[in-house]
Formats: structure tokens, C-alpha cells, sequence
């Protein structure tokens, strides 16, 4: 195999991890990169149906694809002390949540799963992720979970803070939020995938090395950010812990899965399974 489709969504942080792989800047090594963006919900969909050979997904949905993929150990999106989160038209508490019709970006997301563990009594609405804000502002909802740039922009439409979940998680584990990552498929074999992780790997550090071509590069999925506030959203989401997760970063993907199972929100025990 020659030609690698590589999923991931249309958002600057994705775009800047990806940009020296799309762009050309690193050597493939015989391998032809096709890239295919969408919201990571609908990747995450694909992914359950083995479409893809290397793909973005929610740590969530991990554990339900753990069978046919691993998580590579480049690429993750890890919110250390911050991650999704919970706004509303007035100040409200957790309590308050109770009940509420909240607007979720998809049931297989991160952010779906850390607000089950949050607070497990709530009415989900699945709203696509860009329209959540709308949907709180016009009051279709009570709540809403924002992730991408909307965890920046939520105070310019006049919305409160309620609970930003990764400080909460942070608070409750001493141990970042684990929101994304990227896997590949196990029937690939093993050469191939060391490959690919060692060409995912270089695209990110020459991401980080070049940062303001890969901003320039990133900024035509900024949905309207401007440049500044686009760079703190990478910055958010591509660092560090991008690279690789550690030890700190692999113990939060168990834990958080592992939450989930023994809360019944995954109903199925997760063996997670990292590329070495």
C-alpha cells in the first residue's frame, strides 16, 4: 500500500498538526498522503466501520474501535486544565444542570462522555458543534457543551461560563482531559505502521518548529478567528502533548475510559492499545 487516507476535521488545530504532511515538507518515504476532512462525530462514525486507515476520533469513541485500531502516540488533544465547555444564558450551577436540555456535539465525543461524568442527569440535544452557541443564544436549549473555538468565543455572544470540564477532570485526577487522538488500523501491520507514525510525528514537529507558516496555513479553518486568538486555540491543542503522550497522558486516556465503563456510560470493558 502506497496511498494513506488520513482523516481529521477542518479546524486550525487540526490543520496545523497535518500542514507539513499536506503541504509536502517532510519526506513520506513512498508514501502518498490523501487527506479527508469532517467533523470528527462523522470520523468517528467512519472509523466504526474500519473506512479509514489513519483517522482522527474521539477518545470516547476509542472504545469502541479499540478491536480494529491504535492510537497512535502523535496527534493526541489533550486539555490540560481546560477542555469543553458548559456555557448558558444565566449563571447556573451544577446542581442546576439536572434535567436541563443540554446541546452536545455527538454522542461519541469526548466532551459527551466528561459531561456524563460531570453531571450523568441531563437531556442531551445533538446539535452539530458549530451551531451549539446559536442554539443556547435563541434558548433551544438551556446548556450548551462547546469544543473547538468555541470554548474562546462564547462570552462575545453574552453566555456565562458554567464549567469548564477540564479543569474539573484536572481537579478530580490531577491528570489532563484526553479529548482526541489518532488512530490507526491494526490490519495495516507493523512496519507500515511505524511508518506512519514516525511521518505523523515529523509533521508536528515541523508544525511547532515553523509556527507561522503552519498559521498560515491553519487560518483558513479558523472559522473567523482572528489570527491572534486562532494561535492561543492552537496552543490549546497542539503541544507537548501532541508529540506524545507519556506516561501522564496514556494514564488519563485509561482512567477516562475506564470512569466511563465503571460508571455504564461504555458498556463494554477497553483495552487500549498504543503504537510503540
Amino acid at each position: 500500500m502506497t496511498t494513506i487516507h488520513v482523516a481529521h476535521s477542518p479546524d486550525s488545530d487540526d490543520a496545523f498538526m497535518f500542514y507539513a504532511l499536506a503541504a509536502g515538507k517532510i519526506d513520506t518515504e513512498g508514501l502518498t498522503y490523501v487527506h479527508e476532512l469532517q467533523d470528527i462525530e462523522t470520523l468517528n462514525q467512519r472509523a466504526l466501520r474500519g473506512e479509514l486507515e489513519v483517522t482522527a476520533v474521539s477518545i470516547h469513541a476509542y472504545a469502541y474501535l479499540s478491536d480494529k485500531y491504535a492510537l497512535l502516540p502523535h496527534g493526541a488533544s489533550m486539555g490540560d486544565r481546560y477542555g469543553p465547555r458548559l456555557v448558558a444564558r444565566s449563571p447556573m450551577s451544577r446542581e442546576e444542570l439536572r434535567g436541563r436540555r443540554i446541546a452536545v456535539p455527538g454522542m461519541l465525543t469526548s466532551a459527551y462522555l466528561a459531561m456524563r461524568l460531570y453531571q450523568p442527569d441531563f437531556e442531551a440535544v445533538v446539535v452539530p458543534f458549530d451551531q451549539i452557541e446559536d442554539a443556547v443564544v435563541s434558548g433551544d436549549v438551556d446548556v450548551g457543551l462547546l469544543i473547538h473555538e468555541g470554548q474562546l468565543t462564547f462570552g462575545d455572544r453574552g453566555l456565562h461560563l458554567v464549567q469548564d470540564l477540564g479543569e474539573w477532570w484536572f481537579g478530580e485526577t490531577g491528570l489532563p482531559l484526553p479529548l482526541g487522538g489518532n488512530v490507526v488500523r491494526k490490519d495495516l501491520g507493523a512496519p507500515l505502521i511505524q511508518k506512519i507514525s514516525r511521518h505523523l510525528h515529523d509533521s508536528i514537529a515541523f508544525s511547532l518548529q515553523h509556527r507561522v507558516a503552519a498559521l498560515d496555513h491553519s487560518m483558513q479553518y479558523a472559522r473567523g478567528l482572528e489570527r491572534e486568538r486562532a494561535d492561543t486555540f492552537i496552543g490549546m491543542y497542539v503541544n507537548d502533548w501532541t508529540l506524545d503522550y507519556g506516561e501522564r497522558g496514556r494514564k488519563a486516556v485509561r482512567q477516562f475510559l475506564d470512569r466511563g465503563v465503571e460508571r455504564g456510560f461504555i458498556d463494554r470493558p477497553v483495552t487500549v492499545e498504543f503504537v510503540d
